[in-house]
């Protein structure tokens, strides 16, 4: 951008001096745009010194710099022109400067200003179409670079008419003098009285002017820093704080004159490499701010936004100040950049062309930057570029707050201006950088972060359109909402869910991001919408963890919000993912950045909890219940306990709940339901069945073996009947369930009648889960497939077991304790002809008329068969293990058969009860024992024999070992044919068993 300041040709302008002047005078006194927002980073002079006061002492240095150096007196085309008009008769004027008496023609387009993409300013193109122009007008010079830079700095004819002549009289009295070698304000000073100014008044102001400047230059800001040891800085202070109170006598050479020359002249011409040029105006930042003015003047004093046509032309003019203010092209490139943005920014900020100009000058600034190592170049750039760069990030870190659909096209120069200030401070200014390897560091892509992740963090926390925009891009649910609805939640159960509204908001702002801000951004950074999302997860996350961390229990509130916080989750992965197809890494250092919120996982470990909580709760029922339960008979037609019937419809309820859950894993989730209420089921019938006793509960315990005493069978042994230990506690635990009438026969069924309604209940709940599932959006056909309809494991099982067990007890407790007065104490008691098993038949075909009357007639026959069962097994103990006060004979054999029969024809019931094939199968181990009642003792004893040497093998023919009880009854089993001998009433069978085992004939 440089060359487009060297060698540039002058174009001309229709521009009309009258014109342009009474421009000039409509804005002389008009103040600059304020702009306290944004102070000069060149560094604040002293507050006596005015913005006015600068700008008449930079057009001073403009005249003069643009003066020739023939030493010939300076003139414009207005003062001439008004000499001519107001003098009768020729006055010789002198030789107008050849830089300034040029005139000026207004080219097709400046190049600067092409260079920069900035348009003609409208005060220009009104003139050059001839608008609002008389023919008087028409017909004046046209305006030459001095009259345009008197106007443009708003400098009156008279002022400007007084520093010429000053300049006339100093190139006159010091010909040959280079104006760089003088201190302009102490020649002006000496050119001057009280009488050349209109009052005293303003002549006092003009010394002052002047006074501060050479107090600025010379002392406050020098070029070369001020010696200790020299007097002459003092005496100059002196001298200008005593002519500020008491105005000096100047215009001639007096003392006081001369003593202000002497001490000024001495800090002035302090030089380094020898050379004569003075230091006045070249201190930083004096000569910043002066050379601000000058380019000031390039903006139209109409349209302050606009540049002036022939800006060209001007500023090859304001170069030839640089010897004076000790600028260079690289400073001339910082200069210009700050006024160019920076009257961007006093200006309203709506004329954009200016920032990309600013824009487009950093570049020249960051060559600059990168060819010079100079210390105090740096310390200018990095003050510069430090305010434009915070400028710019106080709406970038916020650009949600700062950009709208009115201003988004300004964002994108905004974020280059701020990036390519970021840049040069970093990679051309920062040492810490020069010493890493540019290639770890993004300085671009790293500034974009910052502002994408703070701005979201900032539009997450605070309603988006603060600051006086209604911004519609950025409409948040403001984070102090969700923290007091939060607190509020802990006292209000039911209260929103405001986390499910932001879910849906920051969903919005993830999309609107993606397509508003993200195109603009992601010239910089090319996963900016990655970003962005990943911020935004983080922020939601920090929200929702809170959330998840207040929930102690299920309910539709929080499975909502959880709900809405995966859905958000899916839709910002699903924009980093898009974002990052053409990344290197495929977005995995983005996707790293966004952690699971694990919404499912916390809605399954609520869920879980409920189930915990409802099965909890159903056992406590359960054992609550059953403690109550009378299993009354006449509770209900069908005979089962009122407890199951509440228990199916608290499931069945339980069941309908659960799938009324607002959850998306109802298949998920269903088997630990299904788990816990399997369990409670199991519960029941575990409990149900407890205390009801089993088959051995009421089975005596068979008594020691003894032999019968031959003629002495109806001895005293009825008078007194010992029991044993065994004996004693069967009797105990029968007592004890006699007297709790909840353990009776007709209760007994109903208990049996309760486990088969709970496994007929389980099929129809099955049903009814397959129901529910197929009518559920999250299940698939592959649950049904992989058996998810198979819910109950554990409750069919335990019904069945617990069916058989209480059938068998309820069998063998009317065998052995309700009808043991006709079984095991009167049946084959004494003389067989008077004990026969009509009573037992007659108390058995009640107790079957009760049960079949009671029982649920799908399991009827399993109890009648467990009852035949029983009172076969019962047959048998009398006859094999009896005690002493049995004994039979030989020809006993026949009334025994005859008895088994009618007991079978009891369970037959002439084809009425059960199957006769059941009848047989059950009956074949009695069937197999009566054939050893109607053997000769010889045949038994031999037969004993044999047996028990095969079974005992050869250690038994020394001598026949005692065989164990097995309680397998069978003809060919040692123990069963022993206890046949014991029982029979015959001497051979008896000697044997004393001789053999020495058995007692008695107890």
């Amino acid at each position: 951008m440089a060359h487009l300041f060297r060698d540039l040709s002058l174009g001309h302008s229709k521009r009309g001096t009258n014109a342009a002047a009474a421009a000039a005078a409509a804005s002389v006194n008009a103040n600059p745009m304020p702009a306290a927002d944004l102070p000069s980073p060149f560094g604040q002079l002293s507050p006596t010194i005015s913005d006015s006061d600068l700008r008449l002492t930079a057009y001073e240095i403009f005249v003069s710099a643009c003066r020739t150096s023939s030493g010939k007196p300076l003139s414009s085309i207005a003062q001439a022109e008004r000499s001519l008009t107001s003098s009768p008769t020729p006055i010789p004027t002198p030789p107008i400067s050849p830089s300034l008496q040029r005139t000026l023609t207004s080219t097709a387009a400046s190049r600067v200003k092409k260079a920069f993409g900035l348009k003609s300013s409208p005060s220009s193109k009104k003139s050059l179409s001839g608008k609002e122009t008389s023919p008087a007008k028409a017909a004046k010079k046209p305006m030459t670079v001095g009259e345009l830079m008197r106007c443009q700095m708003r400098v009156s004819e008279d002022t400007d008419s007084r520093i010429r002549r000053a300049l006339l009289r100093i190139a006159a009295s010091q010909v040959g003098r280079r104006i760089e070698s003088m201190v302009l304000p102490l020649e002006l000073l000496q050119q001057f009285k009280s009488s050349d100014f209109t009052d005293q008044q303003e002549y006092e102001s003009w010394q002052k002017r002047n006074l501060k400047i050479l107090e600025a230059g010379l002392l406050l800001h020098p070029r070369l820093p001020l010696d200790k040891s020299n007097a002459a800085p003092q005496r100059l202070q002196q001298i200008i704080h005593g002519a500020l109170d008491r105005p000096l006598e100047t215009g001639r050479n007096n003392e006081s004159m001369q003593l202000l020359r002497n001490a000024v002249v001495s800090l002035a011409c302090r030089s380094l490499d020898g050379s004569e040029a003075c230091h006045w105006a070249d201190g930083y930042p004096l000569n910043f701010r002066l050379y601000e003015m000058l380019l000031e003047a390039c903006f139209d004093v109409n349209e302050e936004m606009s540049i002036i046509d022939e800006v060209d032309e001007l500023m090859e003019q304001i170069k030839k100040t640089w010897g004076i203010l000790g600028m260079n092209q690289m400073l001339h490139n910082i200069c210009f950049t700050w006024v160019l943005f920076h009257r961007f920014v006093t200006t309203g900020q709506v004329e954009i062309e200016l920032l990309g100009a600013a824009d487009n000058q950093l570049a020249e600034v960051a060559k600059d930057a990168k060819a010079t190592k100079d210390p105090e170049y740096s310390k200018i750039l990095n003050s510069m570029l430090s305010s434009m760069l915070g400028w710019a990030e106080k709406r970038l870190l916020a650009y949600h707050d700062t950009f709208d659909s009115a201003n988004i096209d300004s964002m994108q120069n905004i974020v280059s201006l701020g990036v390519s200030a970021a840049k040069i401070l970093v990679e051309d200014i920062s040492h810490e950088y020069r010493r890493r390897r540019k290639s770890e560091v993004d300085v671009a892509r790293n500034r974009i972060d910052t502002y994408i992740r703070s701005s979201l963090r900032t539009a997450f926390a605070q309603r988006g359109g603060a600051g006086g925009h209604n911004c519609q891009l950025t409409d948040v649910i403001i984070m102090e909402k969700a923290d007091s609805s939060r607190r509020a939640s802990k006292n209000r159960p039911n209260s929103l869910p405001v986390l499910a509204i932001l879910a849906k908001d920051v969903g919005e702002l993830a999309v609107n991001e993606k397509v508003v801000f993200s195109p603009i951004l992601k010239r910089w950074h090319p996963l900016s919408a990655g970003v962005a999302v990943a911020t935004l997860h983080a922020c939601y996350g920090n929200e929702l963890r809170q959330f998840i961390s207040g929930i102690t229990e299920l309910t539709p509130d929080a499975v909502q919000v959880l709900r809405a916080a995966d859905k958000l989750e899916k839709d910002l992965v699903q924009i980093a993912v898009e974002d990052s197809v053409d990344s290197e890494d495929g977005g995995k250092a983005i996707i790293r950045e966004m952690p699971p919120y694990e919404a499912e996982a916390a809605i399954a470990n609520l869920v879980k909890q409920w189930i915990k909580t409802r099965v909890d709760r159903l056992k406590e029922w359960i054992d609550r219940n059953l403690q109550e339960e009378v299993w009354n008979p006449q509770a209900n037609e069908e005979g089962y306990a009122s407890s199951a019937v509440e228990l199916m419809r608290i499931i069945d309820e339980t069941l309908n709940a659960f799938f009324q859950l607002p959850i998306p894993m109802h298949p998920t989730l269903l088997p630990d339901l299904m788990a816990g209420l399997d369990k409670c089921i199991q519960y029941y019938a575990s409990k149900a069945k407890s205390g009801c006793g089993s088959r051995n509960t009421f089975v005596p315990t068979m008594p020691p073996l003894t032999r019968c005493t031959t003629g002495s069978k109806f001895q005293g042994v009825w008078k007194k009947k010992e029991k044993s230990p065994n004996s004693q506690k069967r009797n105990s635990q029968v007592a004890v369930m006699n007297g709790d009438n909840s353990f009776g026969i007709p209760q007994l069924c109903v208990r049996i009648n309760t486990m088969q309604r709970i496994r007929l209940e389980l099929e129809v709940l099955e049903k009814r889960v397959i129901t529910h599932l197929r009518n559920c959006e999250s299940a698939h056909v592959e649950d049904f497939s992989n058996g998810l309809g198979k819910i109950f494991e554990l409750t069919p099982a335990a019904c069945l077991e617990s069916i058989q067990q209480l059938s068998e007890a309820l069998a063998y407790k009317i065998i052995f304790h309700d009808l043991s007065h006709v079984l095991w104490d009167g049946l084959y008691v004494g003389e067989l002809s008077s004990s026969r098993i009509e009573p037992l038949i007659q108390e058995l075909e009640q107790n079957l008329m009760i049960v079949s009357d009671t029982i649920h007639e799908r399991v009827r026959t399993r109890v009648i068969t467990d009852i035949m069962r029983a009172s076969f097994d019962g047959f048998l103990l009398v006859l094999l293990a009896g005690g002493p006060s049995r004994a039979f004979s030989k020809q006993d054999s026949q009334i025994i058969e005859d008895d088994f029969k009618s007991l079978k024809d009891l369970f037959w019931s002439n084809g009425d009860g059960l199957p006769a094939e059941l009848i047989d199968k059950f009956s074949g181990t009695v069937r197999g024992v009566l054939p050893l009642f109607r053997t000769d003792t010889e045949s038994l004893i031999q037969r004993f024999r044999q047996v028990t040497l095969e079974t005992f093998g050869s250690s038994a023919r020394s001598r026949l070992p005692l065989p164990p009880t097995s309680g397998q009854w069978s003809s060919t089993e040692p123990n069963t044919l022993l206890r046949v001998l014991c029982y029979r009433n015959d001497e051979a069978a008896s000697r044997f068993l004393k001789k053999t085992y020495n058995l007692p004939k008695k107890l």
